[in-house]
């Protein structure tokens, strides 16, 4: 077990375990995002830095078919950035909020010599989509194309420069295709740790194994912070789900079966 599986071990709620904790038609979530942990300042611009952070914490309420209410934000300032960063950082961090009917209504600040976002998500729902609930023979799939960050962000840490609109900078959220598609799903979570990593926590959860339809290499299995989804659905439902795919633009690939086994992918803990 990894450090961070032991410390989420340690939270003794009935409300753990999903994207966001689901409390009546309520859900609440929340994500960090650090610097020299998930981004250098010298790799995005003030307005980048606000816009992903503000995506990777939407993007746990969508993933649950929820919509985004309010937003809280903690910020830590170092010395170093002035009024116009601060501007800048803000003012992309509304804007995404209100793309998605979100609104910041609060937070903290603190002083720091780094750069750190901590973002907490209220959102609604009136049918949620859990981790829990796939059975022996459900299909498994993603949307999406995987391997884009990984690559972008190795090309960051050579000095090389990336494209503006690379995933890495600008992760696509899937809220069309949840939304209409959640009738016919069982199951559903972000792609956050790599495809790998987050298929053996579905699995894991549900207490089942895989059967390999489609090979996945690991430069698509171990990127991760992609904030694609990963769902489950009946073998029924496949050809509803890929109608709704095909009408909301989003790509769709079935690649596993739900089994009765042990079979799990290679993990590699993206933390520490």
């Amino acid at each position: 077990m990894d450090k961070e599986a032991y410390l989420i071990s340690k939270l003794n709620s009935k409300y753990v375990g999903d994207d966001a904790a689901v409390v009546g038609k309520t859900l609440y979530s929340m994500d960090a995002f650090f610097e020299d942990t998930h981004f250098k300042r010298e790799w995005m611009s003030m307005a980048q830095i606000g816009r992903k952070a503000m995506l990777i914490n939407l993007s746990d309420a969508i993933a649950m078919n929820a919509h985004p209410r309010y937003a809280l934000v903690t910020v830590s300032i170092p010395q170093d950035i002035g009024r116009a960063e601060i501007d800048e950082l803000m003012g992309s961090m509304h804007k995404t909020a209100a793309e998605y009917g979100c609104e910041i209504i609060g937070g903290d600040t603190i002083g720091s010599d780094k750069l750190h976002l901590s973002i907490t998500i209220v959102s609604e729902s009136d049918n949620p989509l859990l981790r829990k609930g796939l059975e022996e023979g459900d299909i498994l799939a993603y949307t999406g194309t995987l391997g884009e960050s990984k690559r972008d962000l190795e090309a960051l840490f050579r000095g090389e420069k990336i494209a503006p609109d690379s995933r890495f900078y600008e992760p696509t959220l899937r809220a069309d295709f949840v939304y209409k598609a959640r009738p016919f799903l069982k199951v559903g979570m972000d792609i956050s740790d790599g495809l790998y990593c987050d298929t053996n926590k579905l699995l894991d959860m549900n207490e089942y194994g895989v059967s390999i339809l489609k090979t996945i290499n690991d430069k698509q299995g171990f990127s991760g912070e992609e904030y694609e989804m990963l769902i489950g659905f009946k073998e029924s439902q496949k050809d509803a789900v890929l109608a709704i795919a095909e009408e909301t633009g989003t790509p769709l690939t079935i690649f596993a079966k739900v089994a009765k086994n042990q079979e799990r992918f290679p993990c590699r803990s993206h933390h520490f």
